[in-house]
This record gives structure tokens, sequence and C-alpha cells, in this order.
């Protein structure tokens, strides 16, 4: 089945495709083109996450959504922890189209205060954690609200990961699989 192109225009989020850039863990870029796809169970999901955001006031801003299987075995060997990453070995659900990292932002495009950074590899970046201000488990409650009533399960360790559940009902998808590839 082919993955769904998430833009801009059509699906009325941000985006600030992180693994395209030196902005994030490695400090490099590790896609040589930004795009953004998701599985159609998960681009029917992400809609919905839209549209109660929308009633909200906020808007999604993604930092990644698929992400190709070749990619997830190039963050592992830099970082090989399975707090924050999963084993390329047993395949991530950003590898099978059905994640996505995200945050919310604004009407004015600000992001809200989530108490760390996205990619922040630290217990602070836990679900329920404490030690962040009492804004920031505000919005990660809004966040994790708005998601789990679209239909997405969410990842204990990372405030900005939902996934599809039971993703591993999901085939594994390399680069190669795209229209015009990533990587």
């Amino acid at each position: 089945m082919p993955l769904v192109e998430i833009t801009e225009e059509s699906h009325g989020v941000a985006l600030s495709l992180a693994y395209a850039t030196p902005d994030n863990f490695t400090g490099k870029p590790i896609y040589r083109r930004a795009a953004c796809y998701l599985h159609p169970d998960a681009d029917a999901r992400l809609q919905e996450a839209v549209a109660q955001a929308a009633t909200q006031g906020f808007r999604i801003k993604i930092f990644d959504a698929f992400r190709p299987a070749e990619a997830q075995w190039t963050m592992w060997n830099h970082t090989p922890d399975p707090e924050f990453l999963a084993d390329p070995r047993r395949g991530s659900p950003h590898s099978r189209g059905v994640a996505v990292d995200l945050t919310l932002v604004d009407r004015t495009g600000r992001a809200l205060d989530m108490g760390t950074g996205f990619d922040a590899f630290t217990p602070l970046s836990h679900h329920g954690n404490r030690e962040v201000s009492a804004e920031a488990q505000r919005n990660r409650h809004l966040l994790l609200g708005l998601m789990t009533s679209a239909g997405w399960d969410f990842y204990r360790n990372e405030w900005w990961h939902y996934q599809l559940f039971n993703s591993r009902r999901y085939p594994l998808i390399s680069d190669t699989a795209l229209p015009e590839r990533m990587l």
C-alpha cells in the first residue's frame, strides 16, 4: 500500500522535519530530501487529530513521520539507546509509516512549552514527569488527549511520539519504496 504524503497545504499542519537538517540528536542531516509520509491508516488518524486541535485553536507541527528502515539503522548506530530508539532489528513504528513525532503550536505558530525539546533523550521527556513546569505538564496532557482521542497510542518515554495501536502488524518499509527517495 502506498504511503500518503503529508504537506502543510494538504493537511493544515506545520512541518519542521528535523532529520532533514542537522538540528537533531545526531548533529547531521539523515534525510537527503525533506518529505513527510504516513500509511493511509495513520493519515486518517492524523487528520482527526488536526481537526480536534483546530477546535481548540491549535495546529500540529510534525518533526518526523515515516522513517525509512535504513534511517533507523543510522540513528541506532549513532545512539543505540532502547529507551528512546527502536532497535532496527525489531523495527520502528516510524519505519512502518504508522508513527509521528509532533507538538502543538498556537495561532501565531509558537510551539507550546512541553518542558523539553524534541528528541531530548532524558527522563524529563517522559509522559507524566512532574519535574517539568505545570504549564508544560498541562500542554503535554492537552497533546495526549487530542492524540489519544483521535485513535493514537503513545510512547511513555517521549511526549512527542505517537503511533497506531498494534503497529507491528504493518510491514517495514524501505526508502526504495518511495516514489522519490528520502535518503
